[in-house]
């Protein structure tokens, strides 16, 4: 197996509404993360879901990296078909095994802001869009009128430089322009990447590859 990816230098290594929160508001993260090894902050961006860290009153919002740690795919999967994506929400991060075995990676994630946009369970991979657009769900569009009704590709997208769309209607595993989001409750229900990560994974995920989400 390989190791995780290290990351050097200035680098670091969505449906439903949201029942139990009594406010959701909107913060501009700190300078600092207070997190060894971890990126500095990207500049602000003025756009939904990215750029500006959602939370809940009250919640722990330090990152979790105490369960960061390489995991065998035996028993999540009965084989590796197609290869298999693990998101793994305690912990944070998202594991990569290739069909032969010959490849696995190991990233760090965001997750949703709550239990309520969590979804868990099998799905797979049936799309794969480099230079994702996006557009609010109705239920976000309803929670946030203000947001647009379409963001096109480019550094303002919340969905990064790539996106692997899952069997679920408008869950994907994406990259994110905001680096301040990983390894956060940060997200919509969907699963955020650092783009560099999300390229990576891009190529080595298939149609059809098996995910799931625990």
């Amino acid at each position: 197996m390989t190791e995780a990816p290290r990351r050097t230098g200035t680098d670091a290594a969505t449906s439903g509404a949201p029942r139990g929160l009594d406010r959701r508001r909107f913060v501009i993260a700190g300078a600092a993360l207070g997190v060894t090894g971890l990126a500095a902050p990207a500049l602000a961006q003025q756009t939904p879901d990215a750029g500006q860290v959602q939370y809940e009153d009250g919640a722990d919002q330090r990152r979790n990296i105490s369960s960061f740690r390489a995991q065998d795919w035996r028993p999540y999967f009965s084989g590796l078909a197609n290869g298999a994506i693990l998101c793994d929400i305690t912990s944070r991060c998202v594991h990569y095994w290739s069909e032969d075995e010959s490849i696995y990676r190991l990233y760090p994630s965001s997750i949703p802001v709550s239990s309520e946009l969590t979804r868990r369970g099998r799905s797979e991979i049936i799309k794969k869009v480099e230079g994702p657009s996006w557009a609010p769900t109705p239920e976000m569009k309803q929670r946030n009128p203000e947001w647009p009704d379409f963001v096109p590709p480019g550094p303002d997208n919340p969905l990064g430089t790539h996106a692997l769309w899952l069997s679920w209607q408008y869950y994907r595993i994406h990259g994110t322009h905001d680096t301040r989001k990983i390894g956060r409750k940060s997200s919509n229900g969907c699963i955020g990447l650092y783009n560099e990560h999300i390229k990576e994974l891009f190529g080595f995920a298939n149609i059809g590859t098996q995910v799931l989400l625990i």
